[in-house]
């Protein structure tokens, strides 16, 4: 079943559902709703997982990013250590240990830039996926409960007004029936 499927059964279960008499709400088995709610999770995406895997790949790649820079940092500094014996070779080794070093910071530079633009794009996507689940789902559901509540709303203030009408005659003594046939065509017979 899919997740609209399911929302439709949960809906059905509210629209016959037994009335809890003067308080506009509904009786329904908890066991059956919580079930629904169960199929409607398993039903679900699996964009939380993926969004768990995203965090978990960034800290990999951030990983292997540190563990490379350290790698280029170390062979650097064994190559200026063999290189200090002579001047010449020293100053050399210098310049190219500090060389080594900056494109080792280059590229860690490049490779998280990289990795951040990466994350970025998928946290976009699963944004959108998530806009869209939402419109899909949470924005149908809550538009037909809306029109449920409203429903009964309207239902309970028309039982209201017929209330205050009937108190009205009985307080003016009239006779009055409920079925409000009789009242509008017996009231003009007598």
């Amino acid at each position: 079943m899919t997740v609209l499927d399911l929302l439709d059964e949960l809906e059905d279960i509210m629209d016959t559902a037994s009335n809890v008499p003067l308080t506009g709400k509904v009786m329904v088995d908890k066991e059956e709703i919580m079930e629904l709610v169960n199929d409607i999770r398993r039903s679900l995406p699996d964009d939380m997982k993926q969004a768990k895997w995203l965090k978990d790949e960034q800290n990999r790649i951030l990983d292997d990013a540190k563990s490379e820079y350290k790698k280029l940092i170390v062979e650097a500094k064994k190559q200026a250590d063999f290189l200090v014996d002579d001047n010449d070779i020293t100053l050399k080794a210098k310049k190219r240990a500090e060389r080594i070093t900056q494109e080792a910071e280059d590229y860690s530079r490049e490779l998280k830039m990289r990795t951040y633009d990466y994350l970025d794009r998928m946290l976009y996507d699963m944004q959108g996926k998530m806009d869209q689940l939402n419109n899909t789902y949470f924005v149908e559901m809550y538009n037909s409960l809306e029109n449920t509540f409203n429903g009964i709303d309207s239902v309970l203030e028309k039982n209201r007004d017929e209330l205050k009408q009937m108190a009205s005659r009985t307080q003016n003594g009239e006779e009055w029936m409920y079925d409000s046939k009789s009242q509008d065509g017996d009231d003009d017979k007598e």
